[in-house]
């Protein structure tokens, strides 16, 4: 390609620098505005303060309370919380808010979703991933929980709806027929049927346990509805080779709604394409990694090329394209549309030696914003490769400076970002915005290691509604928390 790979790298060292304690660079005017306007200010969050019981570390001002714990809580039919917290979303006002919480759970867990009629999609997924929903009057008090999708495995993260569903994906992609063993409770059996779908829960606890196989068989992570309801835009997390980031749409004219599943439901409906990133001479960026803060804000065309066998009969979707044919990424996390158009988050590139050619760059985080009306897509922020990010023997001397990578992303009312971090060393919930810097809000103080300290990550942030609310999870051991203080007086 002329212009090389080696030439896209070029000015790294100096793009790296830019960000050393995880700010950002202020963008040109093409920066992608939240929501369709300008984004609030952004102020500077006060330093965080240790927490007395060991949980969560917060600014001044802020305090938290638990809404649900693994293994302690109740569900209303009885069983303890499941395990694994991940993608998260809430609805509905006020006294009334439901939180859709996904459990990363595989089969044989001991804290799986428990079977219950109605929800049940793979009777042979026993105690494994699905979703639970949370009843809370919006002041982070628990009213109560119970289960509304059993029998998927690994459900990661996923998506609301516009019309007030959430789309629960599977990380995994396992096939019916196939024995399995869990390797710590040593519960055993086998998989009645296929699994690494999305699928369609409701705040009612009426779930659509039927695969929406137009989105495809892989190991999805998260995903957005574009406002128009014409597109899906989801994102892979894997590697061997590195995952993609796809677009679903169906007929000319055809708005997915409330009764798409049965349509959705046909692996043959509407067209599933992975992305393609166009260089200047045409051809295609092989891997998200040849990108620096040198690329900040610079718009690349975007091709969409269809996937062959959106089921994987024969071989994983990410593996039915050639070289050169599309672009990929190592971790492909979450995912959030707004009016204007939708946010990626790659996690890291593997250091050099492993995956990535020599000239590409081991960076450790990097958000992009696909364009609808250009089909265009950019960097706007990016996490420059540092030798603590991937030293798990030690941890930096100023824990809330330094981050790596990202990995759930939501957009709060106020416009900014909400980033989970997913890395090693400390663990934060990160608030940023492309137009300036990135600072932590939470910490988890949760010390899960046996001989070196380890942190498990957070998940699944998202705000309330009305914008009191800030609710996370801390994947392990499994909380979901509700975070409250003067939010306006730094994101409004």
């Amino acid at each position: 390609m002329d212009i090389s790979r080696r030439g896209l790298v070029t000015g790294s060292a100096a793009g790296a620098g830019l960000a050393v304690t995880g700010s950002f660079p202020s963008l040109a005017d093409s920066t992608p505005r939240f929501g369709g306007g300008p984004a609030a200010e952004h102020r500077p969050f006060p330093a965080l303060v240790d927490d007395p019981r060991g949980i969560l570390a917060l600014p001044p001002g802020f305090s938290y309370k638990i809404l649900t714990k693994a293994g302690e809580t109740r569900l209303t039919t009885g069983e303890p919380c499941p395990s694994n917290h991940d993608g998260t979303a809430v609805f509905g006002r006020g006294r009334h808010q439901y939180l859709i919480l996904n459990h990363e759970c595989d089969a044989g867990d001991a804290l799986g979703v428990p079977h219950i009629p109605g929800t049940v999609y793979d009777p042979g997924a026993t105690g494994g991933g699905g979703c639970t929903v949370v009843k809370t009057d919006g002041k982070g008090n628990n009213l109560a929980q119970f289960v509304g999708l059993s029998g998927t495995i690994a459900n990661c993260a996923g998506g609301p709806s516009p019309w007030g569903t959430w789309w629960s994906c599977e990380e995994a992609t396992a096939r019916a027929g196939e024995a399995w063993e869990h390797e710590d409770t040593g519960v055993s059996g086998t998989y009645q049927r296929d699994h690494g779908y999305v699928f369609e829960v409701f705040g009612n606890g009426h779930a659509h346990p039927v695969p929406l196989k137009a989105l495809g068989r892989y190991d999805h992570e998260a995903l957005a509805i574009s406002q128009d309801r014409r597109f899906v835009f989801l994102s892979e997390d894997a590697d061997e080779p590195n995952g993609l980031f796809y677009r679903w749409h169906g007929p000319r004219g055809y708005r997915i709604g409330r009764d798409s599943a049965a349509q959705l439901s046909s692996a043959s409906f509407g067209r599933l394409s992975a992305m393609a990133i166009l260089l200047d001479d045409g051809s295609v960026l092989p891997d998200v990694a040849y990108l620096t803060s040198a690329q900040l804000g610079r718009p690349f065309a975007v091709r969409w090329v269809e996937v062959p066998d959106r089921d994987a009969e024969q071989a994983a979707v990410r593996e039915q394209f050639a070289e050169g044919e599309v672009t990929r990424g190592r971790k492909f996390e979450g995912v959030w549309g707004t009016d204007a158009g939708v946010y990626v988050v790659n996690s890291y590139a593997l250091e050099k030696g492993e995956d990535l050619p020599v000239d590409a760059v081991a960076h450790t985080g990097m958000v992009w914003f696909y364009n609808y009306r250009d089909e265009t897509i950019q960097l706007v922020n990016y996490f420059p490769y540092q030798d603590y990010a991937r030293d798990e023997t030690r941890e930096p001397a100023f824990p809330d400076l330094y981050f790596d990578s990202p990995d759930n992303v939501t957009v709060t009312p106020w416009g900014s970002l909400v980033l989970a971090e997913d890395g090693v060393g400390a663990s934060h919930v990160l608030s940023s915005t492309p137009q300036g810097p990135t600072y932590a809000i939470a910490r988890n103080m949760i010390n899960i290691g046996d001989e070196e300290p380890e942190y498990s990550e957070f998940t699944g942030p998202t705000f309330s509604s009305d914008g009191r609310v800030l609710y996370a999870n801390i994947q392990d051991p499994g909380i979901t928390l509700a975070i409250t203080g003067p939010w306006h007086k730094y994101l409004g």
